[in-house]
């Protein structure tokens, strides 16, 4: 009897028409991301960009982590361009933000530029803000927190100082869910936002006062002494 199997290349063969391409993202093979971040540094790094590229992506990157206007000037000199350089851009990106609908927005305002979620995205983010005001705090939530509480009033910066980590995402969760709020301005440079916590903070622990706090070191990461905390400035 004649076979009639057939006899194709083995499953797995790189010459089969039916395997998807090994250059293709994971997504568009159907595959699962692998572990770890996707896409890895080294495909970001691998992507050659021009002068208006390198100025855009730096731009981008400071107003994401940005969480107050931040003048134009002040821009100028982090990003190392000219001022009309960078106030162009600007321009340039609100209108492109504004007419793609994207789920941000980035505005002049208070003397500045900062990016804002789309209003017609607050339904999404309110119920998302929600949602996560239901689950437990993450341990990074909790040595933000506790930071803040042992140094307040204390700034974002000091406190990204302090875990050597973005603390932007925390803050928005804490400031979220009541826990912190904002109680004033830094006498400094460019006047940074103070932040303390909030009655909900001591209401959760069952505390009056926040000289009742409970010592918090093992909260903080590792290799953080609470005296040497306290004396930061």
């Amino acid at each position: 009897m004649t076979d009639t199997t057939s006899s194709g290349p083995p499953p797995g063969d790189p010459t089969d028409p039916g395997r998807p391409p090994a250059d293709l993202a994971p997504a568009e093979r159907g595959d699962p991301p692998a572990a770890g971040a996707w896409p890895p540094d080294e495909a970001l790094e691998a992507v050659e960009l021009d002068e208006h590229g390198l100025l855009r992506r730096d731009l981008e990157g400071v107003l994401l982590v940005a969480d107050e206007p931040v003048a134009a000037s002040v821009l100028a000199e982090v990003v190392g361009a000219r001022l009309s350089q960078v106030e162009e851009l600007l321009v340039a990106l609100a209108g492109e933000y504004a007419r793609d609908s994207r789920g941000f927005v980035l505005r002049a305002v208070a003397g500045g530029w900062r990016l804002y979620t789309h209003p017609g995205a607050a339904a999404a983010v309110e119920t998302f803000l929600r949602a996560g005001q239901q689950s437990r705090l993450t341990r990074a939530a909790l040595e933000t927190l506790a930071v803040i509480a042992y140094r307040q009033p204390v700034t974002r910066f000091q406190v990204a100082a302090v875990r050597g980590v973005n603390v932007d995402g925390v803050f928005r969760t804490l400031l979220a869910r009541g826990l912190i709020r904002e109680v004033g301005h830094d006498q400094g440079p460019g006047q940074a936002t103070l932040y303390g916590t909030t009655p909900a903070f001591l209401e959760q622990l069952g505390l009056n006062h926040l000289d009742q706090l409970p010592p918090i070191k093992d909260y903080l990461p590792e290799g953080v002494d609470l005296v040497e905390l306290q004396e930061q400035p």
